[in-house]
């Protein structure tokens, strides 16, 4: 299947979507899960059927072979043993798609999720079972769930690679663009994660990521493991998976796309400021996360958010809490850096997004920031343009650790780049990186660590910048790119600039008399009708 089939497909399946929210006044927020749910039961269900055909197979030969012995009855555990979801027959998506209309659909595949937990215990609690409430009338709910039974059997049992993969990845990702500045809660865009990943290479290892949302780090580092593996199907023997989330939606999607893409972690559900569910302080491989930016101690309301007295002693705020003269946790921002920097073990890395603001925060946090840099911990910060996520609005900055910085040429240097003004447009509003954009930024950062078979680093004007411990000391510890990388200077248009901003005044004060004309005629005609 071409990429322009593909896209074709996803498109299509995206309807099903929008048609369902039309149909039942539900919110996007409320069909997700049972949206991914089916998506999932399709996915399953291919699997299912291909390892069973295989299984038979291979079975008829042996018994072929061994002269007509009776082979040992079909278990779970003989599919689980492939990495396959075992499925009771009521629990097929042929045995949904062909129930007669007068059935109860909702019912039904309920049923069926709650069998395919029975009988595959490493997803129970997980897939939604609320398909018998999308809509008040039950006759019109059921002819709701026979639509997106159909519509998603357009994908073709015969797929192959990753596609299931692809496709559910393009829901959460269509999810969270609707849902705006809360889809970022769950979800970050692929092209910046794949950036993350490329930036910190997890070949191998044990990999965390304390704020998982839908799990997106997790699958593009099983990704990056696959593009640089020989042994393509054995990503599990590579790297174990931990994630913490404190939203039970969230790690009920996590786990659905981990199955999706044939991989399985542990993902804890709580909240990760007060609790270590892995005893993580210096036993990863690497940190992979983008968390809530800014959460203050305090809400507008003056209600506790995050209590500083659970969070004296623990370990993994190691270089202290960023407080305010109250007392009060100032930003946590600094609290989600030293959980991802206590975690590293002494070889380790770690990637995160974070606001453009931590890197010029002062305070308790500066005083952390200097702590960190004075370590040789940070190793580079790479500044994002806006439109990257779902909220068009923001913008971020990437950070780095490197606990292999230790003893380096490059231990007291950080590099800085300026990838602002890198970008492909997806639509008005959102913008992303392209395969080759990431691996362009990310060949800066090999070749500042004089990775075999890389060019020579050297600055680039408006680009990218080695900055000196002694220099980040002279700028106050700033950490923010634009301090350090010259910004080249676009060239002015001949355009005489008092003449345009004469025009411009002109329009502006016709405009201004031309509103106030008409806002005086509007009240004019409103005491007539009055």
């Amino acid at each position: 299947m071409t990429q322009s089939n593909r896209q074709q497909l996803h498109e299509r399946l995206w309807s099903a979507a929008v048609q369902l929210r039309a149909n039942s006044g539900l919110k996007l927020n409320e069909i997700s899960e049972p949206i991914l749910g089916l998506i999932f039961l399709k996915f399953a269900n291919v699997r299912f059927k291909r390892m069973s055909a295989s299984i038979i197979a291979d079975r008829s030969a042996a018994r072929y072979a061994a002269k007509g012995r009776r082979p040992v009855p079909l278990t779970p555990d003989h599919y689980k043993s492939q990495g396959v979801l075992f499925l009771p027959e009521t629990a097929t998506y042929s045995y949904l798609m062909n129930l007669p209309g007068s059935a109860d659909i909702g019912k039904a595949i309920n049923e069926a999720m709650k069998e395919i937990e029975a009988k595959n215990t490493d997803l129970a609690g997980v897939l939604p079972q609320d398909y018998t409430s999308l809509h008040k009338t039950p006759g019109e709910n059921s002819q709701i769930l026979i639509t997106l039974l159909k519509n998603f059997n357009q994908i073709s049992d015969d797929i192959v690679g990753d596609a299931f993969g692809e496709i559910y990845e393009y829901f959460l990702g269509e999810f969270a663009r609707a849902e705006g500045a809360k889809g970022g809660e769950f979800f970050t865009p692929q092209s910046i994660v794949k950036l993350l990943v490329e930036v910190i290479e997890p070949y191998h290892g044990r990999i965390l990521d304390p704020a998982c949302g839908s799990g997106g780090m997790f699958v593009q580092s099983a990704n990056f493991v696959k593009s640089h593996s020989a042994k393509k199907s054995q990503v599990m023997n590579e790297v174990a998976l931990y994630g913490q989330e404190k939203i039970g939606s969230n790690i009920r999607i996590a786990k659905m796309n981990l199955a999706i893409h044939g991989l399985s972690g542990k993902i804890a559900e709580v909240n990760s400021f007060y609790t270590d569910a892995f005893n993580s302080v210096g036993t990863f491989d690497f940190v992979l996360a983008n968390p809530p930016f800014n959460v203050k101690g305090k809400d507008k309301n003056q209600q506790m958010v995050i209590d500083p007295a659970k969070l004296q002693g623990d370990p993994r705020y190691y270089l202290g809490l960023p407080l305010t003269g109250k007392n009060e946790i100032s930003n946590a921002n600094y609290l989600w850096m030293q959980m991802f920097a206590s975690a590293l073990n002494p070889q380790g890395r770690a990637g995160f997004v974070m606001s453009n603001a931590s890197s010029d925060a002062g305070n308790a946090e500066k005083a952390i920031r200097q702590k960190m840099v004075e370590a040789g911990l940070v190793d580079v910060v790479i500044s994002v343009g806006t439109n990257m996520f779902m909220n068009a609005a923001l913008s971020c900055t990437l950070w780095f650790f490197d606990k292999r910085k230790a003893g380096a040429a490059r231990q007291n240097k950080v590099l800085f780049i300026n990838a602002q003004d890198i970008f492909t447009p997806i639509d008005k509003a959102h913008n992303e990186w392209t395969s080759e954009q990431i691996q362009a930024i990310a060949d800066i950062v090999r070749r500042y660590r004089a990775e075999e078979g890389e060019d020579k680093y050297v600055d680039i004007k408006g680009r990218c910048k080695v900055a000196t411990l002694k220099e980040i000391r002279a700028s106050d510890y700033s950490l923010n790119p634009g301090r350090y990388v010259e910004i080249i200077e676009k060239e002015m248009s001949n355009v005489d600039f008092d003449k345009r901003m004469k025009e411009l005044m002109g329009e502006f004060t016709s405009l201004t008399a031309e509103a106030h004309n008409l806002e005086k005629k509007i009240k004019e005609d409103w005491k007539i009708i009055l």
